[in-house]
């Protein structure tokens, strides 16, 4: 299922002229599932950020298609791909979105939930197609050029380590608690190396190893493509590593995969996933290290966002009046 948007003639604006517009929607996410926060409603949480990120994203200048949503590998609600979203005048360009990372800790009031999305110069986001899953790497921009999938997680750590100048024992490394991962986990630990288990959360994670202040070296780990599309421009913005493979959890998504004429086993660099100008912004939902929640008081809402854009990390805060 499709939507479409009749749109104007565009005009050539450049990307970076988008981000208030990302900014906006992402936040007016955040808001609209903050309501849901604590009511153990995932998919009601869900719908509310995707209505209000659709609504804001319609203002937004130019022409923007989804090239890559969430939502179907989970029947969740979604900006679904192929979706043409803003007024037409300004510039064509891609989006990635996940209006709300981590539903279930916004359903359970649990800290890591976001809103998020990338903007992209047209036609430079990888699209995974039927592939919903993706094993990772993402590390800092001084070991960007040490990874490889193929590598066994003990040699990571070791190239990692080097290049970040510390001992495989001063490493601290971000895996999903996933039953999937449970033999990455005690690989990584028997190695030296510390592991932060978050039950979920991926494009945060992602984002805790390029904040030097949340103090993470590497994430490790299969999540969403979607989450990985996203983090990849972030990652490019700021000149770190990352490595993606689809990585299928089920029969059915990898024949998915093979029909469409795609690899399992192919590497996408950080280049490939995002190949042109990029930005990344989220908004906190049910607040973390990383971001605050939505703030409620005497009929005004404050908001806490993260822009990622040309190698500069931006927190904003924003207001605005019942």
């Amino acid at each position: 299922m499709q939507y479409q948007t009749e749109v104007a003639p565009r005009t050539g604006v450049d990307i970076h002229t988008l981000e208030a517009a990302a900014v906006a929607a992402t936040r007016s996410a955040a808001v609209a599932s903050y309501a849901w926060v604590g009511r153990y409603d995932q998919k009601a949480a869900d719908a509310a950020a995707t209505t209000a990120m659709r609504a804001a994203l319609a203002d937004a200048p130019g022409r923007g298609t989804v090239v890559i949503g969430e939502g179907e590998k989970d029947d969740a609600p979604m900006l679904f791909n192929g979706e043409i979203v803003g007024t037409g005048f300004g510039p064509d360009f891609d989006i990635a979105v996940d209006p709300l990372e981590g539903t279930s800790f916004c359903a359970r009031d649990l800290p890591g939930a976001l809103a998020t999305i990338a903007f992209g110069e047209a036609g430079t986001m990888w699209s995974p197609g039927p592939g919903y899953y993706m094993d990772k790497i993402v590390v800092p921009p001084a070991a960007k050029d040490v990874i490889d999938l193929d590598d066994p997680p003990e040699h990571t750590l070791a190239k990692v380590a080097r290049a970040l100048g510390k001992q495989v024992g001063e490493l601290r490394v971000m895996i999903m608690d996933k039953p999937r991962h449970k033999d990455l986990i005690a690989r990584v630990l028997r190695a030296g190396a510390a592991v932060q288990t978050p039950a979920g959360g991926d494009v945060g994670g992602g984002l805790a190893v390029l904040l030097p202040a949340l103090d993470v070296d590497l994430l490790l780990g299969v999540g969403g493509t979607p989450e990985g599309v996203m983090t990849a421009a972030a990652v490019r913005a700021l000149g770190g590593g990352m490595l993606g493979r689809l990585a299928p959890q089920r029969n059915e998504e990898a024949d998915a995969i093979r029909a469409a004429g795609m690899s399992v086993d192919r590497i996408y660099e950080c280049r490939e996933l995002v190949a042109g100008d990029a930005f990344f912004v989220a908004t906190g939902v049910s607040g973390s290290a990383l971001l605050g929640r939505p703030r409620v008081s005497a009929g005004a809402t404050v908001s806490e966002s993260l822009l990622i854009s040309q190698g500069q990390i931006r927190h904003l805060t924003h207001t605005t009046f019942a």
